[in-house]
């Protein structure tokens, strides 16, 4: 009976004795060998970008322009404003009460001391004084005669000295009449402008009554106020140049400096008295003042050439001998229409004009001298100053 071919068991298939299977197994290794041979062979054969690399140029240093400067003697002025006030001021009043017999000058009149300005009508005065001069007259014949008889041993002592008492209460009352007359003059108290006049003739006026105002601006006092960090730059007999907004020009002297500040301001009071013997100049007009407090030595340049370092430092780059950047932070103790004088620099300095803006300090340039500068400094009497250093920088 014929064997039931499911029941026939298998046989695995083998390929030992085939030939394809073995040349794959040969091409297999020959393909992971070479692979991995590319794969280490940029460790082992340098590549041509690792040569590139290591044969790298620096990179160029940025170029700047640079000028040598030469520190300079520069002079530090206070600059302040001010209004110029008068030497005296006063307003005039009258000694006593009555109406005005006459007035003699006219507002606006230069006046001398003692000068006459207007007269009391001196009907009433006259008769006082009239009659007072009568009794001191006759209070002199009786001491007189009472002096006589004594001697003759008529009068008695009593009798004299009776006299006597008369005689000075005539010559107390006399003196009173005289006084009165005497005030019903109005006379200027010392030379200037009579700014106002306020009577007219026939006009009743009473005593101690404001008639008029006389002002004195020879010389002339501006007063300027000082701030406390500058006080002590300024002193007593220093010399000042005042610019009146009129357009005069006047020298001057410090003639007064406040110790007290204002609560308000923390400023100080300062006087500075201006020769104005021709009047040209009037009172109560604005002035600046410049006064000179100091000499320092400083750099002018352009205020362009400023900087802020990090920290927010206003300075200057300057190159060294190495030709490495450094940062020098600087003052501006006087400012000009045409650049700013500086403190902070080396008293010479290679400074960079042109691409300071590109560099930081300690870098590295390539330092060219500037090609042109017009940067000159202006004479100092074209000089505005700008703080109250003069630092007032002072322009």
């Amino acid at each position: 009976m014929t064997s039931d071919p499911r029941t026939v068991e298998r046989q695995a298939l083998a390929f030992e004795d085939d030939r394809g299977s073995s040349r794959s197994r040969w091409i297999a290794g020959a393909l992971v060998f070479a692979l991995s041979g590319w794969m280490g062979s940029g460790f082992v054969l340098p590549s041509e970008k690792v040569k590139v690399a290591e044969t790298s140029v620096v990179p160029r240093m940025v170029t700047v322009a640079v000028r040598q400067s030469q520190a300079e003697p520069v002079t530090q002025y206070l600059a302040a404003e001010g209004q110029a006030q008068p030497d005296r001021d006063t307003v005039i009043l009258t000694e006593t009460s009555g109406e005005i017999g006459e007035v003699l000058v006219r507002k606006g009149a230069n006046l001398e001391r003692g000068e006459v300005i207007a007269r009391f009508n001196l009907a009433d005065r006259e008769a006082d004084l009239a009659r007072a001069e009568a009794e001191m007259q006759h209070a002199q014949r009786n001491f007189e005669t009472a002096e006589t008889l004594l001697e003759r041993g008529i009068a008695t002592v009593t009798r004299v000295s009776e006299s006597r008492a008369a005689l000075a209460v005539a010559e107390a009352q006399l003196s009173a009449a005289k006084e009165v007359v005497d005030t019903t003059v109005i006379r200027a108290p010392f030379a200037g402008r009579l700014e106002t006049l306020s009577i007219d003739e026939g006009e009743f006026v009473a005593a101690s009554a404001d008639v008029g105002r006389i002002v004195d601006n020879t010389p002339l006092t501006v007063t300027i106020q000082i701030p406390q960090q500058s006080l002590r730059r300024v002193k007593v007999g220093q010399t000042a140049t005042v610019t009146f907004i009129t357009g005069e020009v006047r020298e001057g002297e410090v003639a007064f400096v406040g110790t007290s500040a204002n609560a308000e301001t923390r400023t100080f009071l300062a006087e500075i008295e201006v020769p104005n013997e021709d009047g040209a100049v009037p009172a109560g007009v604005s002035a600046q003042v410049r006064i000179p407090t100091g000499e320092v030595v400083a750099h002018f340049l352009s205020p362009a050439i400023l900087s802020l370092d990090t920290d927010g430092r206003l300075g200057v780059k300057t190159t060294g001998v190495d030709d490495r950047v450094a940062f020098h932070p600087v003052e501006i103790i006087r400012a000009q229409t045409d650049g700013v004088w500086v403190t902070g620099l080396p008293e010479a300095a290679r400074i960079i004009t042109v691409g300071q803006g590109f560099v930081n300090d300690g870098e590295m340039v390539d330092p060219q001298p500037e090609v042109s500068s017009a940067l000159e400094p202006a004479p100092l009497s074209e000089v505005q100053d700008g703080t109250d250093d003069g630092a007032v920088a002072a322009p």
